[in-house]
């Protein structure tokens, strides 16, 4: 009998597909309530390295939007990114159900199905970024381009203030 594979689907999707990669685990606090901000503090990565997967919609499609964790997603800019006329935040519980991940832990890699996702433009200064890993309390770092080439990203400024 085969073993099943062991991990978060997303550290799966990153073993499946030969990306290289690396874990950072730490320790969730459960009172923490800016999952990416914990993250780049417990891990000692600056905030403008560590980027948060957030979801937006419009009355028929879900969209993903990854920026770093000081920023605010810019919904008008990501609605132009994927030709939607307006984008509004997605509901936390229908991104849960979309991405089968929970809030604090979606990770734009090993979702569910792939969604139209586009990584804000500032990721191309670093030669890694960091994401989450899947769960709370877990991020994978690995290089701009190998997070665009494995869930089909565009590019483009979708981070603001």
């Amino acid at each position: 009998m085969a073993r099943k594979p062991t991990g978060t689907p997303a550290l799966q999707a990153l073993v499946a597909a030969g990306v290289a990669h690396r874990s950072h685990e730490y320790e969730h606090d459960p009172r923490a309530t800016s999952f990416g901000r914990e993250a780049a503090e417990a891990l000692g990565f600056e905030p403008a390295r560590v980027f948060k997967t957030l979801l937006a919609a419009d009355d028929r499609q879900l969209v993903v939007g990854i920026i770093p964790v000081d920023r605010k997603l810019d919904l008008k800019a990501l609605a132009v990114a994927t030709g939607h006329k307006k984008l509004a935040m997605a509901n936390p519980e229908v991104a849960e159900r979309a991405t089968g991940m929970v809030v604090g832990g979606i990770s734009p890699i090993g979702q569910k199905r792939l969604l139209p996702t586009v990584l804000d433009d500032s990721a191309l200064a670093f030669e890694t970024i960091l994401v989450s890993g899947g769960r709370r309390g877990l991020d994978v770092e690995l290089a701009p381009g190998d997070l665009i080439g494995l869930v089909g990203a565009t590019v483009a400024a979708v981070a603001t203030g």
